[in-house]
């Protein structure tokens, strides 16, 4: 929320907010050059000329839990209550390119996310569920590529062709080095297996957005809207100068990337950040890049409610707190959203709370007037002058990462870390001092909470996995595993794209654990410098 100092306040990146707005605001302010038309450049005004007014944007919802079958059966109900993607959340194991049996892996396994060790997880986890009828995201990074080639084999399976298949993976490594820590190679090779992921989907899965740059957890850590869309687009930055160095025209790939934010309760700079990132990618992209496809210019992306203002205390607010993210995320123009559960910070929600998170997108796009204009707050004096200044603050910490060499070599000095820790400690101040009011935290609470029965993980998972890895260590081919991996290992040593012989290799049953290992015996593990 707003600060308050006294009387002046500022918004949460630090910037003044004036209590009137006037046409003075906005003094030399060129509509032309600075807004533009809908669906034109720069972009300011949303990516299409249309927005919500022909359809809403995409209601996805992100779950996963405990075994393949559970997320299933969740899946199912999410579709049957109008939800048009699925989003998928995978368990640390996973995340970290590790099998459920693995040592490293105990006490972790199925509790933040489904678990999937190879493509039989991946097939329970899909069955009965048309993959060229839905739009499927994975939240996943470092292993996205085996993800992604599991998911392309369960839509064979299904006869469905690569090219009906639509979604995203996140593969964003760089912000794990920032702000989140599931990464797994050093930065080269991660860089590297991005581009060949690129490639590959230019290629094979065409309508597959190959990259999910993301500010979200950037922002989940304590970064600020100015530092959440300057390190993202830094990012994404990086990510382009790696394909076009690997030899791809930018009009090849970049209509396919996409970007991933943060949604918060301050409803005004979140409108004004949303409009400010988009501006500045589109110019970027042109200016730098020579993009010439007005798609290679477009900052398309997906919005999450902000789980890191939700509260365990008097959880039911957290309601409340969900609908004003989500305004502002469909005020801002993303292009998809998901709305998180008003028990998420306290356990995985449940089969209710899952559902009243999707119905309060449905009232935003049904019973609301919101999709019935292009960006409703256009020309609005405070608006526009909040988007200037985002705008500035954001490009300011673009050039400092500039400065350092680019996002890769930042990440290698700390600075986009040490900034987000600076920011995660002024928040904290701020909400131990009162300054910050957080309802039913350090304002307005209760004497006593009352009870709440959260959904919990069975415990038991652990061992059932273990067990089906065992089963099918048993019955596959084991030298045809172990074929598939050495040809994986030798793409790795080269120059080859590794997503062919690793898509052989899962074919054949090896495990995601067993893929990610083959890799760090070539690539290595990423070791945190002292930097950080």
């Amino acid at each position: 929320m707003a600060r308050e100092s006294g009387s002046a306040r500022s918004t949460e990146s630090g910037l003044p907010i004036e209590p009137v707005y006037g046409p003075e605001s906005l003094e030399g302010w060129d509509a032309a050059e600075q807004l533009g038309e809908p669906g034109k450049y720069p972009f300011t005004r949303g990516v299409y000329p249309t927005m919500y007014t022909g359809r809403p944007w995409t209601m996805r919802q992100y779950a996963g839990f405990g075994t393949a079958t559970e997320s299933n059966a969740r899946y199912k109900q999410l579709i049957a209550n109008g939800t048009m993607g699925l989003s998928v959340a995978f368990d640390l194991p996973t995340q970290m390119g590790h099998d459920s049996d693995a040592p490293i892996a105990s006490g972790e396994v199925g509790k933040v996310g489904v678990a999937i060790d190879s493509i039989d997880d991946m097939r329970v986890l899909f069955g009965g569920i048309p993959l060229d009828k839905v739009s499927t995201s994975m939240t996943i990074n470092a292993p996205a590529s085996l993800l992604l080639l599991l998911y392309q084999l369960v839509a064979e399976e299904q006869g469905v062709p690569a090219d009906k298949l639509t979604g995203t993976i996140q593969n964003d490594v760089l912000k794990e080095y920032i702000a989140r820590g599931t990464y797994i190679f050093p930065p080269k090779p991660s860089l590297r297996l991005i581009a060949d992921i690129f490639k590959y989907c230019r290629a094979e899965i065409p309508k597959w957005n190959t990259i999910s740059i993301s500010g979200y957890h950037m922002a989940e850590a304590g970064a600020s809207p100015a530092q959440e869309i300057a390190f993202t687009l830094a990012d994404g930055i990086e990510y382009v100068r790696t394909a076009v160095a690997a030899g791809m025209d930018v009009d090849d790939f970049a209509p396919r990337l996409s970007f991933f934010f943060v949604a918060r309760t301050t409803i005004l700079e979140e409108v004004a950040k949303f409009r400010a990132a988009r501006r500045i990618w589109a110019r970027v992209m042109k200016e730098e890049f020579g993009a010439k496809n007005p798609k290679s210019l477009m900052l398309r992306f997906h919005t999450q409610t902000a789980g890191v203002q939700l509260t365990a205390q008097q959880p039911e607010v957290n309601l409340v707190r969900v609908a004003v993210q989500g305004l502002a995320a469909v005020l801002g123009g993303t292009q998809s959203l998901h709305t998180n559960s008003f028990d998420e910070a306290i356990a995985l929600p449940t089969d209710k709370s899952a559902r009243l998170a999707l119905r309060t997108q449905q009232v935003l796009a049904y019973e609301t007037d919101v999709t019935a204009t292009v960006d409703p707050f256009a020309g609005s004096y405070v608006v526009e002058r909040m988007t200037d200044d985002v705008e500035a603050a954001a490009l300011e910490l673009m050039e400092r990462v500039e400065d350092l060499g680019g996002a890769v070599n930042a990440i290698e000095h700390g600075f986009q870390k040490s900034e987000i820790e600076r920011s995660a400690y002024r928040i904290a101040q701020e909400t131990d001092s009162g300054e910050r009011v957080v309802v039913g935290v350090n304002r307005y609470q209760l004497d006593a909470e009352e009870p709440y029965e959260p959904l919990r993980v069975d415990p038991a998972i652990e061992a059932q996995q273990a067990e089906r890895l065992a089963r099918l260590r048993a019955e596959r081919d084991r030298a045809a595993v172990d074929s598939a991996l050495a040809a994986l290992k030798k793409a790795a040593e080269g120059e080859d794209n590794v997503l062919y012989p690793m898509k052989d290799a899962l074919r054949a049953r090896a495990t995601v654990g067993e893929v990610c290992n083959a890799l760090r015996e070539v690539w290595g593990t990423y070791v945190p410098s002292d930097a950080f």
